[in-house]
């Protein structure tokens, strides 16, 4: 007869660990012998998935969910939820936080959420909020963070020995960063407006999407870009499979970057993406993602590979606008490379703005934000990590980089721009910095922190189905496909001025298309 079975009590980050195996196909039964409970146990996290991820997202400290053992609440949840949104925006912005601040803002939020009783936000209260939300440090010295030049220096000094311990050559080391993007925002003659395009004798709208970028310390590995729409079937993808787009797209009712989206993210493309290419270098498969505090990153517990091989490193809150790299100048020049190729096209296609404006879609937008991000250089990649990587930088330091499209590059495209011919040097400049300050995460004020925290939901979430996809889609079959490439031919061949380069790609896709025919005809 065996003997009753010792009662484990997992941590937290037993439980991240038990979630990650039955995601890769591990079996309730396997798992309880591994970790010594029952089974019950394992279907009960696979259950409190999401709610465990989520807490574990949240938290602040890596070591600390290794020792906790429960998610137990506090006692007034709403204000804790409160407290947490607004705690993590400050470390988001770098903006200094102290006990003192907390109390202060903990006491604003209790009576503005309209609770009942007594509150004394007390330093009892303030260590437990810590404990709950595994938060290393709350008494950040009162100062600026995002200009702590002594603190570049040190946390430059122990990433490099961090490196070194970890045997990780600068392919292995990379950088992702969010930004808002105004992708339908052009140039006005009087000035422009953030998400805004003031067309005369046009309506204006906003149209505003989240970029997130990713590359290698060297620049030789620019992953595609993670894009985030608030549809999830925009009206312009029509037929067009996501999995076909030039960059990786989900949906978010805000269009932001949120914890859910960043671990997907993670766990299915970057990993994957990353292996291969280290893989094709003969590389180690071994790597770290650099990252700032966003609210919307998740805990680097959260954000490692089963293996452990791959994972997410943060930068200390008071160096992140300092020295992230993606942040000195590579979105900038992907950002000004998208709107001087927005104004090319449009004269190449010889349109007015009026008419330009309105044909461009969102789907037009990816594909021209795609090509903007392939048209940085690794130089200018490479370059953006001088400060903690210097010698990458230096052996880099021969090549010319001649890619900065400047505002005398932009005017002399606007001069032949019918509407836009006068548009000032000064207006030129602000609609090419107009969303450079923009997050790829929600801001909220009070108010809305406050309804998030009573569990009220969005306004505009309630006109959410307006963005989606009615169109049916339509079925295009090989016969009318390989048609329309011969008609596409025909054309060539009669128009003297094309290349030749041109006719070479249509006929590869006409042999293309083709093929698929007789092997859909040879199966039936």
């Amino acid at each position: 007869m065996s003997g009753k079975r010792k009662r484990v009590v997992l941590t937290i980050k037993d439980k991240l660990d038990i979630i990650k195996k039955l995601e890769d196909g591990g079996s309730s039964k396997q798992l309880a012998v591994i970790y010594g409970i029952g089974e019950t146990t394992v279907r009960d996290i696979r259950k409190n998935k999401e709610k465990i991820i989520t807490y574990a997202s949240s938290s602040d400290s890596t070591s600390l969910l290794a020792k906790r053992k429960s998610m137990k609440p506090s006692m007034y949840e709403e204000l804790d939820k409160a407290m947490l949104e607004w705690f993590n925006q400050q470390r988001a912005k770098g903006n200094p936080v102290s006990g003192p601040i907390c109390a202060k803002r903990a006491e604003f939020f209790f009576y503005a959420l309209g609770m009942d009783g007594d509150f004394n936000p007390s330093a009892g209260w303030l260590t437990r909020f810590k404990q709950r939300h595994s938060i290393r440090e709350i008494n950040i010295r009162n100062e600026r963070l995002n200009g702590d030049e002594t603190a570049v220096e040190d946390f430059c000094n122990n990433f490099r020995d961090f490196i070194e311990q970890e045997n990780l050559e600068p392919e292995q080391i990379y950088n992702a960063d969010e930004t808002g993007l105004f992708w339908k925002c052009l140039p006005s003659r009087t000035s422009v407006m953030k998400g805004k395009c003031t067309i005369p004798g046009h309506k204006s709208v906003e149209e505003r999407v989240t970029i997130m970028c990713c590359a290698n310390a060297t620049g030789s590995h620019k992953l595609k870009l993670c894009i985030v729409g608030k549809a999830k079937k925009p009206r312009s993808f029509k037929s067009t499979d996501t999995l076909n787009l030039p960059v990786s797209y989900f949906s978010q009712k805000g269009a932001w970057m949120d914890l859910s989206i960043f671990r997907q993210w993670f766990d299915k493309i970057f990993v994957p993406q990353v292996r291969e290419y280290l893989r094709s270098k003969g590389l180690q498969e071994k790597a770290v993602l650099l990252l700032d505090n966003s609210p919307t990153h998740p805990n680097e517990n959260v954000l490692r590979s089963d293996d452990g091989q791959i994972f997410a490193k943060y930068l200390p809150p008071n160096v992140a606008s300092l020295i992230q790299p993606l942040d000195q100048g590579v979105i900038a020049t992907m950002k000004r490379n998208y709107r001087a190729g927005l104004l090319q096209k449009n004269l190449e296609e010889g349109n007015d703005l009026k008419s330009f404006w309105k044909k461009l879609t969102l789907l037009d937008a990816l594909y021209e934000i795609a090509m903007a991000w392939n048209l940085v250089k690794p130089i200018t990649i490479s370059r953006a990590w001088k400060q903690i990587l210097p010698t990458i930088e230096e052996k880099e330091s021969m090549d010319f980089d001649d890619e900065d499209i400047s505002v005398a590059t932009v005017a002399t495209i606007l001069q032949h721009t019918k509407g836009l011919e006068n548009v000032t040097t000064e207006n030129i400049e602000k609609w090419l910095e107009v969303d450079s300050t923009e997050p790829g995460y929600e801001v909220l004020t009070d108010s809305e922190i406050i309804r998030r925290a009573q569990g009220q939901t969005d306004e505009s979430s309630e006109n959410e189905e307006e963005e989606i996809e009615l169109i049916p889609e339509k079925h295009i079959n090989h016969a009318a496909a390989l048609q329309w490439t011969e008609n596409l031919l025909d054309y060539l061949e009669q128009q003297g001025d094309m290349i030749l380069p041109d006719r070479l790609v249509i006929r590869k896709l006409r042999a293309t298309i083709r093929n698929k025919q007789k092997l859909t005809n040879s199966s039936q």
